[in-house]
Formats: C-alpha cells, sequence, structure tokens
C-alpha cells in the first residue's frame, strides 16, 4: 500500500500507474503488522486475550497487560506459539507508577510502540438509585481515568516516534441506555468515546490516529449477568437484528483494520460492531 503523500492528483495517478506497471498494487500488505509493536491492556479479560492473539497472528509482537500474572504468562506462551514476540506486565492501570513501569519496560524490550489497545474495564451492574459512590468511583477509574493514563504515557512515546494507532474498547452503552443497572457502566464509556475523539484531535498533528471500537453484548465472564437473566436476556438479544450474541472472534477484524495501513486516513472514529443494533430506535 502506498503511503506517500502525493503533491497533486498528477503524482498520484503516475504512482497508479507505475504499480499496475509493476504488477502488484501493494494492497494485499495493508492489512500485515510484521514488525509492529502493540500493547493490549485487559489481557486476563475475555476480550483482551483473544485480542492480542489476533494481532498476533497478523504479525504484531505483542504486550499483554492485567493484574493476573500468571494468565498472562501462558498468554505470552500461545503469542510465542504464533511465532511472535511477547511480554507479560502485572499492572494496575490506574496506578501512574504502574503505567509509567509498563511503558518503560516495553520501551526497553521492544524500542517502541506502534498500537495500543485499551481493553481493560469493569462493571459494577446496581440500580441508579441506589448506586454506592465507592462503586461507582471504581468503575471510572478502571474505565476512564485508566484509559486516560495509559493513553497519556504511550501517547508521549508515540509524539517522539511522530506516529501510533490507539484503539478504545467502548460499547453501544455509551450512546445507548439500559433497562437497568448500568449508570455507571454507560456513562462510563461516554466518557472514552470522548477521549477518543479528543485525543485524534490534539495527536493528529503527530501522525497518532485515535479511534475506538463500540461493542454489543459480547459473551464473555464480564457479560454472564444479562444471559442469565431472562427477561434481559431476552429484551438484549431482540435488539440485535443479526438474532446472536456477539464473540470476542467478532471484534478482531475491526481492531485489526485500526491498528494497521488500511487505516492510515481514519481517525476519531467509534466503530459500532453490534449486529445491527444501532440500526434501529
Amino acid at each position: 500500500m502506498v503511503k506517500e503523500v502525493f503533491e497533486s492528483i498528477e503524482d498520484y495517478e503516475k504512482s497508479l500507474e507505475e504499480r499496475i506497471q509493476s504488477g502488484s498494487m501493494g494492497y494485499r500488505k495493508m492489512f500485515d503488522l510484521t514488525g509492529k509493536v502493540a500493547i493490549v491492556t485487559g489481557a486476563t479479560g475475555g476480550l483482551g486475550g483473544p485480542i492480542a492473539l489476533g494481532l498476533a497472528d497478523f504479525g504484531c509482537d505483542v504486550v499483554v497487560v492485567g493484574r493476573r500474572l500468571e494468565v498472562l504468562e501462558k498468554l505470552k506462551e500461545s503469542i510465542e506459539k504464533l511465532g511472535q514476540r511477547a511480554l507479560a506486565v502485572k499492572c494496575d492501570i490506574t496506578s501512574e507508577e504502574d503505567v509509567a513501569n509498563l511503558v518503560n519496560r516495553t520501551v526497553e524490550e521492544f524500542g517502541r510502540i506502534d498500537i495500543l489497545v485499551n481493553c481493560a474495564g469493569i462493571n459494577i451492574p446496581k440500580p441508579a438509585e441506589e448506586y454506592p459512590l465507592e462503586d461507582w468511583n471504581k468503575v471510572m477509574d478502571a474505565n476512564v481515568t485508566g484509559v486516560f493514563l495509559v493513553c497519556r504515557e504511550v501517547g508521549k512515546v508515540m509524539v517522539k516516534q511522530n506516529g501510533g494507532k490507539i484503539i478504545n474498547v467502548s460499547s453501544v452503552r455509551s450512546s445507548y441506555g439500559m433497562p437497568k443497572n448500568y449508570i455507571a457502566y454507560c456513562s462510563s464509556k461516554a466518557a472514552v468515546n470522548m477521549i477518543t475523539k479528543q485525543l485524534a484531535c490534539e495527536w493528529a498533528k503527530y501522525n497518532i490516529l485515535v479511534n475506538a471500537i463500540a461493542p454489543t453484548v459480547i459473551a464473555t465472564p464480564l457479560t454472564a449477568h444479562i444471559m442469565k437473566d431472562p427477561e434481559l436476556s431476552k429484551t438484549m438479544k431482540s435488539r440485535i437484528l443479526l438474532g446472536r450474541w456477539g464473540y470476542p472472534d467478532d471484534l478482531i477484524g475491526a481492531v485489526v483494520f485500526f491498528a494497521s495501513d488500511a487505516s492510515n486516513f481514519v481517525t476519531g472514529q467509534i466503530l459500532y460492531i453490534d449486529g445491527g443494533v444501532t440500526s434501529w430506535a
């Protein structure tokens, strides 16, 4: 894929003709992540692990991040079986010291950071009228403050490099409410969307592209309470046009797109991966 910026339409057309004559347009490699280095937070969760493996399958070296080191080490081994380098780092993303250590270790090991996927997040479902401030703060710390801190520290490296890709994991609940118990989660994911857009605005001049994916219900331990609630499960699935829950593999293509050269003219976007939920009100 051609990456240079053309001064004129004529320059672009000349390049196009040269590629035609060479017998290769170069597009087949636009999703290739060979030689790239990614950090995936929340890698011990139901989404982060598969996303880390998906990036590795496309040629990326991956730093897997979470609170449970034994789980991270197993994931590291799986990535290495795919032929890629990996590093497991135990980290509390709400701790400035831990996040700084994560970034330093990554740069020491790999020399750069090309991709960041902010996948860490929690939900504590309780009725809004009874929601404890303590639980509100826990959700906001993990889902908002943690995303900001990791973006900030990784962003410093990407600014020096003059380039990078950041993918935040949001949710359809950033724009659409839930029948019950989601006041903190929905609010936190709305904040993730705004972090995404604001960083895209501030960092475009450094060639740092910032986007988010916003899934509907993906079958993971985090959403098990929905599937176990007959009434809520029926309501939620009825909104999905494709008639099924999502699975972690449904997110890989979008993450690879945002991480790769295929998205080099895309920033500040929220991509809904929702089986059609947001297509109707």
